[in-house]
């Protein structure tokens, strides 16, 4: 109990010196490379500063990094949900809740970010009855992918205005911020902190359209162009569109199509201009171009939705090329790729 009271009088800094002495010069000099010339300074004045360190309270420090190494390694792999379930079933609920606010405290972690692991139904259910300001500072913190999962399971008429408010969003004052993590305790039930800093924004808004779905993408368009046709052209500017991958490198459009089958490919390519199927074919084999435009021919009255829908599942492709870093996306006006 002792060294587990002078433990808890430790500040972080001084935590991070017994470490270091525990784990021993090889191992340490890794670490240490990661960190600042002023963060490696600070940690070598306080293992100067140390001297008879018990046993007891360095042990007590190895444990409590431990807990708070494995608790970080859960809540990575499923979230905070996942992580508060297997470390309640490891050390009970108490001792769970002790490690997962200490993981809080020390990384920073915002309530924002933590959000990012909480169920979408939960979240869009939560939204649906919060004023558009808040769920628009919610979902500028949230990834786009999941920002726009939600935005499109909410009601249209929220859609547009959540998506105006975080364009036009200005830095948000702690006060509201706050109050904002004061209702996503009571209402969600997780543990979470301070720390938010982004603020929204056109590049916010055009990241998010990039991956709802094409219903939501016109709804929230169209309405943001009536409210405010410049913003709307900013947003636009931004996002990758179906017809952006006619600017692509050859490289990049080759790496696409093998993802695509001809069905889908020729669907997608219904409303095109010549301009861009002429991009496709110079990238595909003369059998597989003529089969295409064979394709295409042959596929007569289409429904739009049915030629959005193919659209969206190729840019899903193409985004998940980019994630994985084989290609590289020129958004908009931006300058000219080498190939």
């Amino acid at each position: 109990m002792a060294s587990t009271a002078l433990q808890n009088q430790l500040t972080p800094i001084q935590k991070v010196a017994l470490l270091i002495i525990a784990f021993g010069v090889e191992r340490a000099a890794p670490i240490l490379k990661e960190l600042n010339e002023t963060e490696v300074e600070r940690i070598s004045i306080e293992i100067a500063r140390q001297q008879n360190v018990s046993v007891e309270v360095l042990s007590a420090v190895m444990e409590e990094f431990y807990e708070m190494m494995m608790a970080n390694q859960y809540i990575v792999q499923g979230g905070l949900g996942y992580a508060k379930e297997i470390l309640e079933a490891a050390w009970g609920r108490k001792k769970a809740e002790e490690v997962l606010k200490r993981v809080e405290a020390a990384t920073e972690v915002s309530a924002f970010y933590l959000l990012q692991t909480v169920d979408d139904k939960q979240m869009t259910n939560f939204l649906q009855n919060e004023h558009p300001q808040t769920a628009a500072l919610i979902l500028a913190n949230l990834k786009p992918m999941q920002a726009a999962s939600i935005l499109s399971e909410l009601p249209e008429e929220n859609q547009y205005e959540i998506a105006y408010r975080v364009a036009t969003m200005e830095k948000t004052s702690p006060e509201l911020i706050e109050d904002i993590e004061s209702v996503l305790r009571e209402q969600l039930g997780s543990v979470f902190g301070g720390g938010l800093s982004k603020t929204g924004g056109v590049e916010s808004v055009a990241e998010i359209l990039n991956s709802v779905s094409r219903a939501s993408e016109k709804n929230i368009l169209t309405n943001l162009r009536e409210r405010n046709a410049e913003l709307a052209t900013e947003i636009t500017d931004l996002m990758f569109m179906f017809d952006d991958i006619g600017k692509l490198p050859d490289a990049a459009i080759q790496m696409i199509l093998k993802e695509v089958d001809s069905k889908s490919l020729a669907l997608a390519m219904k409303a095109s201009d010549d301009e861009m199927k002429e991009k496709f074919y110079k990238n595909m084999s003369e059998r597989a171009a003529k089969m295409l435009k064979e394709e295409l021919d042959y596929l007569g009255p289409v429904r739009v939705k049915d030629v959005e829908g193919a659209q969206k599942d190729i840019l899903e492709i193409t985004r998940r090329l980019e994630e994985s870093g084989q290609i590289v996306l020129s958004r908009g006006d931006d300058e000219e790729l080498l190939e």
